[in-house]
Order: structure tokens, then sequence, then C-alpha cells
């Protein structure tokens, strides 16, 4: 496991405290699938469950697999999936929407599932991206665990890097299972986030994007 390694001496009564090293671990190593098996059998154990019974023998090989699955995006880069510019796109430079992308990620405080929708638009500055890779770009992050917030400013920060745009804007509306199926349970509440960066910090571009998402809706 990676580590930086610091020294650090302090002062007591007047003599130095010999350095001591202080480890501070960058990455967590990622267990074996057999260690993650057996942690889901104690989280059945722990709920009140027989995990050595028939309908749950093979329920931890299953639930590893389908963490590879929901969290594949802690392998995958978001600003390499815009690695593919455009610019042959004969002088257009007016706005560029992809609306209604369905995505499903995981509350990182609670580990249960939030889902919506991301609609996404920037102004070209020289060139444009195939549009599903901004589709991709939402799947990168939203399979992770996440914060809603947090989701919509890495949306708009991999495409600021990536294509250095006139403007982004980033809305994700979504319904969040830790606040309908537990808590206040209270079902249909929708959480609405966005991030608007350069030209769409006007207010009249907000309005335009706006109005365009909701255009057939």
């Amino acid at each position: 496991m990676d580590a930086v390694v610091k020294t650090s001496t302090s002062e007591i009564a007047g003599f130095d405290r010999p350095a001591v090293a202080v480890v501070e671990p960058q990455h967590t190593l990622r267990p074996t699938q057999q260690e993650a098996e057996e942690a889901v059998r104690t989280l059945l154990r722990w709920a009140g469950e027989n995990p050595g019974r028939e309908g749950l023998l093979d329920t931890p090989t299953r639930v590893v697999k389908a963490y590879r699955e929901l969290f594949r995006g802690y392998d995958q880069d978001g600003e390499e999936m815009l690695s593919k510019v455009f610019e042959e796109v004969e002088g257009y430079d007016d706005m560029v929407l992809v609306k209604d992308i369905p995505f499903a990620s995981h509350c990182e405080h609670h580990m249960v599932p939030f889902v919506g929708k991301a609609h996404i638009a920037y102004y070209p500055n020289g060139g444009v991206v195939g549009l599903s890779k901004l589709a991709r770009v939402v799947d990168v992050y939203a399979r992770r665990l996440q914060t809603q917030e947090t989701m919509t400013a890495q949306i708009a920060n991999s495409i600021e890097t990536a294509l250095k745009p006139r403007g982004i804007a980033v809305l994700i509306e979504a319904e969040h299972m830790c606040m309908s199926m537990r808590g206040v349970q209270k079902h249909g509440a929708s959480t609405m986030t966005s991030r608007f960066t350069g030209l769409f910090s006007k207010p009249e571009e907000q309005a335009r994007f706006f109005t365009l998402v909701r255009m057939g809706s």
C-alpha cells in the first residue's frame, strides 16, 4: 500500500522529542474476493440471517459480483471519456445539450441507491465531443459512492478540464432511497443540484437552459 511517511519533533521541557514516523495511507488496498464475501456473510449474520441456509449460500458471491459492476466508476476516468474532440463542426458555437440522462448511484452515507437523471449543456470552444460521451461521464461518477452535490461538481469539472468550453451547465435531479426508505420516509421527494460556469453564469443563459430542459418533458 502506498503511503507518505512524515517525521516530526516537539519540544518538551526544553528537550526535543525523538522524531516519530507518521504513516498516512494514500490508497486503500482492496481485499480479496474471499474477504469481501466473508464481509457479506458477517452483515447477513448481523441482520439476523443464517448465511448457511440454502437461499443465501450463493448470496455473498452475487453481492460481490454486483458491487464490482455498481462501483466500476472507481476504475474509470471521466476526463479520459472526453479525450476525443471533434473540431470539424463548421463553426458551430451555440449550446450543445444532452438531457434526461438516466443514472443510478449509491449514497456514501448509507450505501443505498439514489436514482434520477442528469442534464448537461456546454458552449463549444473550437470542438465538440460525441454525445454519448457525456452520458458515459455521468455513468463514471454515478458508479461510485457519492453525494449528489459532489457528483454534480465532478461532471462539470471533467468537462471543463477536457474541453475548456465557454460555459457549462449541469443539472441533476434524483430521488434518494435514504430519504424515502428510511429516516423521514418521504417517497417521491426530489433533490436538485446544479453547476453553472462561464456563459451559463448569466441569468438569461440559465433561463434558456431550463426552458430547453423542460421542453417536451
